[in-house]
């Protein structure tokens, strides 16, 4: 099944299959944030935004708005 990344529960992880906007891609890109690599929602700031992820052997933060640019293949 393919969500957004800003769906993700923390605990829940998948693969990046793509982004949806031209605008943010070299941003995540440059993050580590490339398709084929696993991502792991670690956690939710109290008020939604911003998220926190593993990608890569990184921990990121990212906006709640630049997450649901992220598509991702749930591992089930």
């Amino acid at each position: 099944m393919i969500v957004r990344l800003s769906e993700l529960k923390p605990g829940q992880e998948g693969i990046i299959k793509e982004f949806n906007s031209n605008d943010i891609f070299l941003k995540l890109m440059e993050m580590g944030c490339v398709p084929g690599e696993r991502i792991l929602m670690e956690q939710i700031a109290p008020l939604g935004d911003p998220i926190s992820v593993n990608v890569a052997g990184y921990h990121l933060s990212l906006r709640i708005n630049e997450a649901e640019h992220i598509l991702v293949e749930l591992n089930n």
